[in-house]
């Protein structure tokens, strides 16, 4: 089996007969419904690496990571697979005006460019057309594109607000040119990276999502979110251990085999 192959397994998905923007949506949504953004060896302190092998090999092995990884892996996939790709960087605006780049996404040119990640959490889980003006749809919300001297923002609507999420300039980049970035993430202890561990991923073919988020279980269904508190123990040996050995599997519950008054987040086979 080649590493292509591999990949598309981990996914679940098949190779594309033809490279349009059907097939570029179908890729992007199977690996944010198997692969989880999460920051388990950065937490942990276990180094981290934009060597393209490495990062290759941590995905298809059945692990999720962050943007350098989900993004730096995903890329990779989308050039093996004829796609015309360019890796981008990103400053990200959460937290106020930014300019360095701490994020790396990626551009895809079909009929026209489109701006696709797997990597920035819960966001956009479809294809955004970046030459198309004013909002459209990102799955679990209208996004916009919105044009500066500084670059392009990417805004996610919220009650009608395009709340900014990051800005990036359509250079191109190589993955290792990201090395930098990742090492000055991975060493600062007053980032959210180093504060509590994390792990979320899509669930099913819609919007849904499950993320833990310390000693946290959120189940977002539709519009309703379900917090559940895990004990220290048992996320020490079920959650965290579950995600990394399988990636948050919560395929069976979005079957129906779970309700939601039913459904045991301790119990990993419901994940």
């Amino acid at each position: 089996m080649t590493t292509v192959d591999a990949y598309l397994a981990r996914i679940g998905a098949e190779r594309p007969d033809v490279l349009d923007l059907d097939a570029l949506a179908r890729l992007q949504h199977a690996h944010l419904v198997a692969v989880p953004f999460e920051n388990l060896d950065v937490f942990h302190r276990v180094p981290v690496s934009v060597d393209q092998d490495a990062v290759l090999a941590k995905i298809v092995s059945g692990r999720g990571g962050w943007c350098f990884e989900n993004n730096g892996a995903f890329a990779w996939l989308l050039e093996q697979l004829g796609f015309r790709v360019m890796r981008i960087g990103a400053a990200v605006l959460a937290d106020g005006p930014n300019t360095v780049i701490d994020h790396h996404t990626i551009e895809v040119q079909l009929d026209t460019a489109y701006l696709v990640d797997v990597g920035f959490g819960d966001s956009f889980s479809r294809p955004l057309d970046l030459n198309r003006a004013g909002p459209q749809n990102g799955g679990k919300a209208p996004f916009e594109f919105i044009a500066s001297p500084q670059g392009t923002t990417l805004a996610e609507h919220e009650d009608g607000v395009p709340i900014a999420k990051f800005r990036f300039k359509r250079v191109a980049h190589d993955l290792a040119d990201f090395a930098g970035a990742s090492q000055r993430l991975y060493d600062d202890a007053e980032a959210h990276w180093r504060r509590w561990p994390f792990a979320t991923r899509l669930l099913g073919d819609g919007t849904d999502r499950v993320t833990l988020l310390a000693d946290r279980l959120k189940l977002r269904r539709g519009d309703v979110t379900e917090e559940t508190e895990i004990a220290e123990a048992g996320f020490a040996s079920s959650a965290e251990d579950d995600m990394i050995q399988r990636g948050i599997d919560a395929r069976e519950m979005m079957k129906g085999t779970a309700s939601a008054g039913d459904w045991n987040p301790n119990d990993p086979s419901n994940w």
